[in-house]
């Protein structure tokens, strides 16, 4: 039997240390003598990173505590149902480079609300643009504060709502002295660096449980069936009974990729759009190896550790992977060696996609809202990014609160509805603007903001927030909508009103849209600025 405390606090903590010290000392380091001042070494870095480095800082960037310590729980406690999040996230990938990768690179300047607008209204497009980001932002930023409060309590044993809830607070605390310090520079090297931990760590994990099982997968799994009697892991419908239901999550991972902005927004850190698919094309590599590793590790958990005793961990299902990392070396000092490190990656992958996530919704705030709506875009670019810092403390704080409030909900089912909110608000107005002549600001206007209200209400209204034991409000029930996921409904809606609002209403900026089309296709005029 695991104890409640994984492992020895003081070396978590020691380890914990390690890592922010020499995180915080790259970023530093790799931003000294650059201009902080600017909004493009704030927002891009400079879009001075190669292909292969924006690669690696992608995978940083998506492979979240959801893929580490929520896919894990979830293929330990449900199996089959459980490894659709690893296919999902990464089959997603292919909408993405297929289809918008190198022409929102040719056509953006900052953020995603720089196509949107493009041959749109400028305002009220860049207005319902930046309210679209901030909402998917803070969405994913509960998962990944969830994740941190679940993991910490874990690992220095700690239980109490008071404790848990510090911890949450200290990890909103360094998130944003990563981006007050480093901007995208620094975020870029941190998700870099937690991208190669990560990898390796799950890497190593998993050659370990096959290692155990005679390198064998079937046996594996078939003692995650004994060990848990549960003879059903390796089928369909342990977790989605109803096909509906699972249609639902499905539409939004595969979709959701594609409208994140804090993905999105990697793609303005290059300098080509050449570089920009080949930075596709290796995260797709590094994210793809690491979803067949969560496999291994989710049967590997249920097998060594058993499901009974990962849920008396705090945090339940999350503390799969780190109980894992606490089973293999033989529990004991080596056990808890392996798990200080293992839980340092977490930490470190906790970190990475908060810095990445809070420095995308500062800039569509500052950029989008202050700049181009309120000022009109003649803002003065060092104000633009002091507007963008003081952005940054207040989504530091709201992420606070709410990661307070989600901190034991799922976090890859968290991080599912922040998928589907950006596949039903953003993507068919991306797709649209891309690839639609006769699309304009009304059908861009009906679609994000459309899109956005049906998937918030429905979420709002779902299993996910009230009516059963394990809603962020358990002991309510307001429950309506049957399903835990609203993509089902609401990304239809979005590409639906897309169509209504463009056809009734009269074309626009045809010269626009020859321009668009023009740059999003072959790059040209894509290092100037954008329009309007």
């Amino acid at each position: 039997m695991l104890p409640l405390e994984l492992g020895i606090p003081a070396l978590n903590i020691a380890i914990f240390a390690a890592f922010v010290v020499v995180t915080m000392t790259v970023i530093i380091r790799v931003t000294a003598g650059s201009n902080k001042r600017s909004a493009s070494a704030f927002y891009t870095g400079g879009a001075q990173f190669s292909g292969t480095q924006n690669g690696f800082a992608i995978a940083g960037d998506y492979l979240s505590a959801a893929s580490f310590l929520g896919i894990v729980g979830a293929i330990a406690f449900s199996g089959y149902d459980g490894l659709l999040y690893s296919i999902g996230f990464l089959v997603a990938w292919l909408v993405a480079l297929l289809l918008v990768a190198e022409p929102l690179r040719n056509t953006g300047k900052y953020t995603m609300a720089d196509v949107l607008s493009f041959r749109m209204r400028n305002r009220p497009v860049r207005l319902a643009a930046a309210i679209s980001t901030l909402t998917i932002s803070f969405f994913y930023l509960l998962a990944q504060m969830a994740g941190a409060g679940g993991l910490v309590s874990l690992l220095l044993g700690v239980s109490g709502e008071f404790a848990q809830n510090l911890v949450i607070i200290i990890v909103g605390l360094l998130m944003v002295g990563y981006v007050l310090i480093g901007g995208m520079k620094g975020t870029t090297w941190v998700q870099m660096i937690k991208a190669v931990l990560l990898i390796a760590g799950a890497g190593v994990m998993t050659v370990w449980v096959l290692a155990l099982f005679g390198f064998n997968l079937s046996n594996v799994m078939q003692q995650a069936m004994d060990a848990n009697n549960t003879p059903k892991m390796i089928e369909p419908g342990a977790k989605y009974k109803d096909p509906l239901g699972f249609l639902s999550l499905s539409i939004a991972l595969v979709l959701g990729t594609a409208g994140l902005p804090h993905v999105l927004m990697r793609f303005y850190t290059v300098p080509t759009a050449k570089e920009a698919r080949k930075s596709v094309t290796w995260a797709i590599g590094l994210i793809g190896a690491f979803y067949l590793f969560t496999l291994v590790l989710g049967y590997g958990a249920a097998a060594l550790v058993t499901t009974k005793v990962i849920n008396t961990l705090p945090g339940k299902a999350n503390a799969a992977a780190p109980a894992l990392a606490y089973f293999l070396p033989g529990q004991g000092i080596p056990g808890s060696i392996f798990l200080a490190i293992i839980a340092g990656v977490a930490f470190a992958t906790i970190l990475a996609v908060v810095a990445g996530l809070t420095i995308t919704a500062s800039a569509s705030f500052s950029h989008d809202i202050y700049n181009s709506v309120l000022k009109g875009g003649r803002a003065d670019p060092a104000q633009e990014v002091r507007i963008a810092r003081i952005t940054v403390l207040v989504i530091g704080a709201l992420a606070i609160v709410g990661g307070i409030f989600a901190k034991s909900m799922n976090i890859a089912f968290l991080v599912a509805l922040a998928f589907a909110v950006a596949a039903s608000a953003n993507l068919p107005s991306i797709l649209f603007s891309l690839y639609w002549k006769r699309f304009n600001t009304r059908g861009s206007l009906w679609s994000i903001y459309g899109g956005l209200i049906t998937a918030i209400v429905l979420i709002a209204f779902s299993p996910a927030v009230s009516g059963v034991p394990s809603a962020m409000f358990p002991t309510m029930n307001f429950a309506w909508f049957p399903y835990d996921n609203p993509a089902i409904v609401s990304v239809p809606v979005g590409f639906l009103l897309g169509i209504l609002g463009t056809l009734t209403s009269a074309p626009e900026f045809p010269e626009k849209q020859a321009e668009m089309e023009v740059r999003s296709m072959t790059g040209a005029g894509a290092e100037g600025a954008v329009a309007h």
